[in-house]
């Protein structure tokens, strides 16, 4: 068997995939506009942010449309003028699958169960279309045993919550915070501090970088 053997400088970051979470109100949504040519999968309906950014979405209230939005996205010519996929929010989406399989399953564990199966199958769907995708997440607190409180995305089952990094080339936390001046200043962490988690893949971010998804994608050398 013939063996084709690559070099990793080679490797270029044509598309990528991004995980945001954040608190309520950080302004996780206000990201989609900066994303080259993006459309929307909205589960949450919190749209009204961006009413003024004419960003065609499509709404999803179950598993089944989630389907048939992605089969639209990989197969349409309708779908391939958009260059980028974002889809708020995946915490929502994980509650709806939850939802469903908590009515065919009497059994709460297998019911986690089932849903932390179908959560991996749609990242990954999704994740790997040939577009940048942005997955947004709401934010969730826990604290340690020194009593630290710590921060990072939620999803039902600690299964998933736990695997989810292990999806995507960036995890980013939203961070809303007052400067020395006492002005609020909205900063996408990058680099995880021990509370915060975030990671980048790629090693080409700052720490801290702006909210500006379009920056960073071309700071990765993805095509845009």
């Amino acid at each position: 068997m013939a063996i084709n053997l690559l070099n990793t400088s080679t490797v270029v970051a044509g598309t990528v995939n991004v995980l945001v979470y954040g608190q309520a109100g950080s302004g996780k949504t206000s990201l989609i506009p900066t994303m080259p040519a993006p459309v929307i999968i909205s589960t949450e309906g919190g749209l009204l942010s961006i009413a003024g950014s004419a960003i065609p979405y499509i709404e999803v209230a179950n598993m089944d449309a989630l389907r048939d939005a992605y089969k639209w996205l990989l197969d349409s010519d309708e779908s391939k003028q958009f260059e980028s996929v974002a889809i708020d929010s995946i915490s929502e989406v994980a509650e709806v699958s939850l939802g469903t399989e908590k009515k065919t399953n009497k059994d709460p564990r297998a019911a986690y169960g089932e849903m932390q199966t179908t959560m991996a199958e749609v990242i990954r769907s999704f994740r790997n279309l040939p577009r940048h995708v942005l997955m947004t997440a709401k934010l969730e607190k826990s604290q340690d045993e020194m009593g630290r409180m710590l921060y990072s995305p939620s999803m039902p089952g600690i299964k998933l919550g736990q695997s989810l990094p292990y999806f995507f080339d960036l995890m980013l936390a939203l961070r809303v915070e007052k400067d020395a001046e006492n002005v609020t200043q909205r900063a996408l962490m990058c680099d995880s501090d021990g509370l915060w988690q975030a990671k980048d893949r790629s090693g080409k971010l700052e720490a801290w970088e702006a909210p500006d998804l379009g920056a960073i994608i071309a700071k990765l050398g993805g095509s845009a």
